[in-house]
Order: C-alpha cells, then structure tokens, then sequence
C-alpha cells in the first residue's frame, strides 16, 4: 500500500512516528527557502499533517485566519535563534510543519 491508500488513521499513525525534535538553527536553510510552517500548540501537529497533505483548504484557510498556521516570519526566526529553541517537526513534503513546546 503506499502512502496515497493510506486511510487517515494509518497516515496518523505513521507520521507520528516520524515527529521529531529538532533545534531550530537545524531549520534555517527550509525557512530561507520559504518552505516552514508554524503550528501553534493549540492545534494537534499531526492532525494539521494530514489536513495538509489532504489539501484540505477550507480547513487551513480557516487556521490560516486565526493565525494558528502560517508561514514561519523573520520575527519569529530570530527569536528561535536567539532563545535556541527546539521545535516539534514533521514533514509533510514540501512543507517542514514547526510547533514550539507548550512551555514556550
């Protein structure tokens, strides 16, 4: 079976084992070429994954308008640089989906 048979269930489980930690000054060459996206830790890394790979756009516009996901910004950058954050990651090709740690 590959990846496009997948049911959303077996894609959850799959990609939840490749969530990874990563420090984010690992990420810097995916944010210069525009390709990191910033999940706030109100939304389920995970689930926005598989949104996401669904092409689900009514969706992710709607998280899109509240500002829980959207391209990573120069600010925030810098701030992950400075404070040397370390970030949950997932890949959902193109796409490097970032969230923060609940503590930050």
């Amino acid at each position: 079976m590959n990846h496009l048979e997948e049911t959303d269930e077996e894609f959850r489980m799959r990609v939840n084992l490749e969530t990874a930690q990563m420090p984010w000054q690992d990420l810097q060459r995916f944010f210069a070429a525009g390709q990191v996206i910033y999940v706030s830790h109100e939304l389920d890394l995970v689930e926005v994954a598989l949104l996401l790979a669904k092409d689900d756009a009514k969706q992710i516009k709607q998280w899109m308008s509240a500002q829980h996901i959207g391209l990573v910004t120069d600010s925030q950058a810098q701030t992950w640089i400075e404070q040397e954050y370390v970030l949950w990651t997932l890949v959902v090709k193109p796409w490097v989906l970032v969230q923060p740690p609940k503590a930050h």
